[in-house]
């Protein structure tokens, strides 16, 4: 768990760095999206990027709620939901056993606090506090759960991946790093920096005629006249402020 808190913050902390002037983390951090990508909900996506913890989940209730999760947002090219048959069949298992693991989970959630022999039966890709060492070590692998997961995930992603069972902090972690790929790359290209952070599509749109050297110099000019702008805006708002508490 310490080890996924600590990979999401450092993937923030870098997102936030790269944010241009004038751009909040908002305007890069999609919160539906990250949802839709990730499987956590959008109102546990929102504590995680604010740096909250998220709310105690069983293990079975997150795979099932993600097990419907997929069968809403991955969609057949007609629009259409996959249905159980297909899903199920495609691992050797019944329509019948699918849905109702589905169906009696969303009816009957389970305690908030699985056991560990739950976990190391029926999970292999969570991983287990050892009794002895406290130490996290990867769960056994064995039950119906595991095969039905690794069905699943292999069903929607082409293998198994661990989707289902990852804790939030993983998967949103995961699910950023197209954001922050994306953010890196027009850190390195000035002119995705002007058509994005500036929004100065003219200028941008004449900037394969400028040399490598003068596109920069344009932009490096243009994020300091807006620094200044900003600077500016921060300090009539704290002369208002100080006006206002004078009267």
């Amino acid at each position: 768990m310490r080890e996924t808190r600590r990979a999401l913050a450092e993937t923030l902390s870098r997102i936030g760095s790269l944010i241009g002037d004038g751009q909040s983390r908002d305007d890069v951090l999609d919160v539906e999206q990250l949802s839709n990508e990730s499987g956590v909900p959008r109102d546990v996506v929102r504590m995680l990027l604010d740096g909250e913890e998220p709310p105690a989940e069983d293990i079975t209730d997150r795979i099932v709620r993600r097990i419907v999760h997929l069968r809403e947002t991955r969609l057949r090219p007609d629009g259409t939901r996959h249905s159980y048959d297909e899903i199920a069949a495609s691992y050797g298992a019944s329509r019948a056993s699918l849905s109702n693991l589905v169906n009696s989970r969303r009816k009957t959630p389970s305690p908030q606090t699985p056991s560990r022999r739950a976990l190391s039966e029926q999970v292999p890709s969570e991983q287990v506090p050892s009794q002895q060492t406290g130490e996290r070590r990867p769960a056994r692998s064995g039950g119906p759960l595991a095969s039905t997961q690794a069905g699943i995930e292999t069903f929607f992603f082409g293998q198994p991946n661990g989707w289902l069972s990852a804790e939030p902090q993983a998967s949103l972690d995961n699910a950023l790093q197209s954001v922050l790929r994306g953010l890196e790359g027009e850190a390195a290209d000035p002119m995705a920096r002007l058509r994005s952070t500036h929004g100065l599509r003219e200028l941008a749109a004449r900037a394969p005629q400028l040399a490598e050297e003068e596109l920069q110099l344009v932009t490096d000019w243009i994020d300091t006249i807006l620094q200044r702008r900003n600077a500016q805006r921060v300090r009539g708002t704290e002369s208002d402020s100080s006006h206002t508490e004078g009267h």
